[in-house]
């Protein structure tokens, strides 16, 4: 009997030989066993109990992410250094908007590396254990509507907007 949630399987990357978990309906992929309490996205915005947050967030990969390849399939040729310039740029366009979390969901759909940006970059619902330990610390430590400086995760490089 697996102690996954339903519909995750567990892998091994070819690239580090580290085992990682995937749920293959939503080709959501990360490092730390997923937890059966963490959710998928809510659609809606419920108030978040402090074992649960909901965050919007732009991935921005490089060469040396963990699979660098954006939701398209495309190989990413960009540097760790372009990777930071770019979402450097992202976050200084955020910092000078009068409406914060639409611009933030218009931009990653633009130019998100994640398949969480064709949903304005909406991760849904989640609790502790559901995602890398950098971006679930930045996204824990955030009060809603407080968005991330850079979170460099196995990834790639975020910038994470807390809305729930």
């Amino acid at each position: 009997m697996s102690d996954l949630p339903p519909g995750w399987v567990k892998k091994v990357s070819s690239r580090t030989g580290k085992e990682y978990y995937i749920d293959p309906a939503t080709n959501e992929s990360q490092w730390e066993h997923p937890n059966s309490m963490s959710g998928k996205p809510s659609g809606g915005r419920k108030a978040a109990s402090g074992d649960q947050v909901q965050v919007l967030h732009i991935l921005v990969k490089h060469t040396g992410s963990r699979n660098p390849k954006n939701y398209k399939g495309e190989t990413i040729t960009r540097s760790k250094d372009e990777a930071r310039k770019k979402l450097d740029d992202i976050i200084n366009e955020l910092n000078n908007t009068s409406d914060l979390e639409s611009t933030f969901r218009r931009i990653a759909k633009e130019k998100s590396d994640c398949s969480s940006g064709q949903r304005g970059g909406d991760l849904g619902m989640f609790g502790h254990g559901a995602m890398q330990k950098a971006f679930e610390e930045a996204s824990f430590a955030l009060n809603v509507d407080e968005m991330s400086k850079v979170v460099d995760s196995d990834s790639g490089l975020h910038v994470i907007l807390r809305i729930a």
